[in-house]
């Protein structure tokens, strides 16, 4: 079957008009749920079964792998991974608290990741080497499950703050 020019001039505007209908139809309505969820929001309350839940599996992972101890007095912990970790793992920190405290605090930086673009990236790339430091440094101590217990205690820690702040 073929369509003559007129027939294919009709099928094109009557799809084109069709289709300004939709995107008509689709922008107003994006608009108006948009304005009925910004009415409707409410934040989510601090404390949630999901914080609970990882604030109690990381208190239980601390008690049942003796954590601390075995930080302190194991031997086949590989030191110089670990100070390597603990080294990283203190830029972050500070990255952090430079943004929180100074940032945030004192200067009143909302979006300080627009100021200081570089924070991010570097925060990021040593959270990452931390965490492959410690997971290098504590292999000979829990095994295959030291990736496990290492991230069970992040989230811990970071539920743990999200509860404070």
């Amino acid at each position: 079957m073929e369509l003559n020019d007129s027939e294919l001039a009709t099928l094109r505007n009557r799809f084109k008009k069709n289709a300004e209908f939709l995107l008509q139809t689709t922008t107003t309505g994006d608009e108006d749920e948009k304005s009925h969820e910004e009415k409707d929001f409410k934040p989510l309350p601090r404390v949630n079964r999901h914080t609970v839940f990882w604030i109690m599996a990381s208190v239980g992972v601390t008690y049942y792998v003796d954590f601390f101890r075995n930080i302190i007095e194991n031997d086949d912990i590989k030191s110089w991974w670990f100070n390597v970790g603990l080294a990283l793992l203190g830029v972050c920190l500070i990255l952090a608290t430079f943004c929180i405290v100074y940032l945030e605090w004192v200067k009143g930086i909302q979006h300080y990741d627009l100021e200081y673009p570089a924070i991010p990236p570097l925060a990021t790339a040593a959270f990452i080497a931390a965490s492959c430091s410690f997971n290098i440094a504590l292999w000979p101590v829990w095994a295959f499950f030291t990736p496990l217990i290492l991230f069970t205690q992040f989230m811990g820690v970071v539920m743990f703050i999200s509860l404070l702040g």
